[in-house]
């Protein structure tokens, strides 16, 4: 019975041992995980850590360059304007709607220059004008004219000329030919009292004279009396578009096609504003070649600018006179003579010569060097 009783009691105890153990195992199993972890992590081989590269050493950076010091702005010295009188031999019209686009456009002001335009007419003396200094530069309708001046001892000098061929022409009806002077053999020629010597130029350069004509009557500017049959033949500008409207069929000769080269729109000044400004001068021509360059490359614009500044002129009269005009400067060959205001001497001497031919000088015939310069012509550029 005793030995039973051990046997239970012995069991007894081993089953109290084993489950004290459970509860010890259990425990260690939930506070050992970590150490679990860090044990396998210790007892597996360890790569070497990776060794971190060295940090760079600093590159040595150039200094930067310096910039530049900004640059003072330029100084631009004012322009010492000066007063300039421009006096022209006739009315305006569109033989100066060149000038005329220059002083709008401000480019006399580039050059230094305040431009007055002093029209002319029949009371006035431009050429005394120009002579006494109240006018700084002039404008001559003809060549002669300025050549008649210096032959009577007048100080001026030309200095550029604007059209190189005359527009003067004689007019007829269309069933009166007039082809060459030999045409006009016994017909009534009529023209202004400015335009016997022109009529008298004709005829000598073709071999004329006046018995070879029917007659030469003077008359005055209106085209009445070739209207009117009183003459068969007129003189006048092929630029008065507005009096030769009058008469649509009509034929046309050009004094200098019938051999009689003269210059129109002639620019002048005394030989001692030539001699102690030829700069305001070059930039006077200089302003006038951009105002009639403009001119021909706008026309219509151009003429407004006249119209503006002399609101009494006609506008389709004028556009239709400066067109001709124009054409005549191209068909002249402006660019072959060497631009704007330039001229041949030879043209010069024949002037001369002929009118010398013609007695029209009362002393003798001026040199060419007095008469005309090219100084101011070469100072412009």
């Amino acid at each position: 019975m005793r030995r039973v009783e051990d046997k239970r009691a012995k069991g007894s105890r081993w089953l109290l041992m084993l489950a004290l153990f459970a509860v010890t195992a259990v425990f260690a199993a939930s506070c050992g995980g970590d150490d679990d972890d860090d044990s396998a992590s210790q007892s597996a081989v360890q790569e070497p850590a990776a060794e971190e590269p060295a940090p760079e050493e600093p590159v040595a950076q150039e200094p930067a360059a310096e910039e530049p010091a900004p640059e003072e702005p330029a100084v631009v010295e004012p322009v010492e304007l000066n007063n300039v009188t421009y006096q022209l031999g006739w009315l305006a019209d569109n033989g100066v709607h060149g000038e005329v686009v220059a002083k709008r456009m401000g480019w006399y002001e580039e050059e230094g220059i305040v431009l007055k335009i002093d029209p002319g007419g029949p009371s006035i003396d431009g050429v005394a004008q120009v002579a006494s200094g109240r006018a700084l530069i002039g404008q001559l309708s003809s060549s002669p004219s300025a050549m008649l001046a210096v032959s009577q001892g007048i100080p001026l000098q030309v200095f550029a000329v604007g059209t190189p061929e005359h527009p003067y022409a004689f007019f007829s009806k269309g069933d009166t030919p007039l082809d060459s002077p030999q045409d006009m053999r016994g017909l009534v020629v009529g023209t202004q009292a400015t335009g016997v010597i022109l009529v008298e130029a004709l005829l000598a350069a073709n071999g004329m004279t006046r018995d070879d004509l029917g007659s030469l009557e003077t008359v005055g500017g209106d085209i009445t009396p070739l209207l009117t049959d009183q003459v068969d033949v007129f003189t006048g500008w092929v630029t008065n578009v507005g009096q030769l409207s009058q008469v649509p069929d009509r034929n046309t000769l050009r004094l200098w096609d019938a051999g009689v080269p003269l210059y129109a729109h002639i620019y002048y000044a005394a030989t001692d504003t030539i001699e102690n400004n030829p700069e305001v001068l070059a930039g006077w021509l200089r302003a006038t070649a951009r105002g009639w360059a403009f001119a021909t490359e706008n026309p219509e614009e151009a003429v407004e600018m006249l119209i503006d500044e002399y609101p009494d002129l006609e506008y389709e009269s004028q556009l239709a006179g400066a067109q001709i005009l124009l054409g005549i400067k191209e068909n002249a060959g402006v660019e072959a003579l060497g631009g704007f205001g330039w001229f041949d001497l030879d043209v010069w001497q024949e002037q001369i010569d002929r009118w010398d031919s013609l007695g029209q000088f009362d002393a003798d015939a001026p040199a060419l060097e007095r008469v005309v310069t090219t100084a101011i012509l070469e100072a412009a550029g």
